[in-house]
């Protein structure tokens, strides 16, 4: 909400502002477009993770009337037509975004992202690397989880196990990434490393998934905690009655 609030004084003090002197009145023009742009994209950005897609659509119409080719509303254009599955309207928009800026690391981490979602894992590889070439991307840990978890979907465990771990040094505690290895040591038969890492993610995760319980479950019958084993199949017959997983659960799976 500050923020928010701070992006809303920003358009107010770019339509108060006067011209000032010294440069010439294209510069001036350029630069203001640029700025309007840039404050609505932002807007778009913070109305798209609460989820308010329309709302988010029409502040990138006018983030681009005001720059036609400002590269970052794109960008998060696609991520807006991703969320509502419009799939071939967000590719464009990615494609869109790193013709007019290649270095974006931003744009090569989503667009990386949407191949990987869309069975093209070994595609979203270069793009995550293209996004970690940029020694000034702020958040290098989400570039190296998606390489982690889209090279696991590709079957190359190797490398996912590489990547995870470069996450996990850059963000020691990185969430996604403890849960990532959990899964993929438990897929290679390392139960113990794989009830380690289960631990250390479930310390920072208020709340387990139906999927989460029935992996935490597997984890503590191949290490053969019983008690363990119990704990968590309770808690998914009981929070999760009708999932998948706890079908699976009650077929002895």
């Amino acid at each position: 909400m500050k923020k928010l609030t701070a992006l809303l004084f920003s358009l107010i003090a770019l339509a108060g502002c006067g011209t000032p002197p010294g440069a010439g009145q294209a510069d001036q023009d350029q630069s203001r477009s640029r700025a309007i742009a840039k404050v609505h994209t932002e807007l778009a950005g913070m109305y798209y993770e609460r989820a308010q897609m329309g709302v988010a659509l029409g502040e990138i119409d006018i983030a681009l009337q005001a720059e036609r080719n400002y590269a970052p509303a794109y960008n998060v254009r696609g991520l807006i037509h991703l969320a509502l599955r419009e799939y071939k309207e967000a590719e464009g928009d990615f494609q869109k975004s790193l013709s007019l800026d290649n270095s974006n690391s931003e744009a090569h981490n989503n667009y990386g992202w949407f191949l990987c979602q869309r069975g093209k894992e070994k595609d979203s590889i270069p793009h995550f690397m293209a996004a970690l070439k940029n020694p000034l991307y702020a958040t290098p840990e989400r570039a190296y989880l998606n390489a982690g978890v889209c090279s696991k979907k590709a079957g190359e465990s190797k490398d996912a196990e590489e990547f995870l771990q470069r996450a996990l040094q850059v963000q020691p505690g990185l969430p996604q990434a403890l849960l990532a290895m959990a899964e993929l040591r438990f897929d290679n038969g390392d139960y113990i490393a794989a009830k380690k890492y289960f631990a250390r993610y479930s310390e920072k995760s208020d709340s387990l998934t139906a999927e989460q319980l029935w992996l935490a479950v597997r984890i503590e019958r191949k290490v053969g905690d019983r008690n363990a084993e119990a704990s968590y199949a309770m808690q998914l017959r009981k929070r999760f009655p009708d999932a998948r997983e706890t079908r699976m659960l009650a077929n002895g799976e």
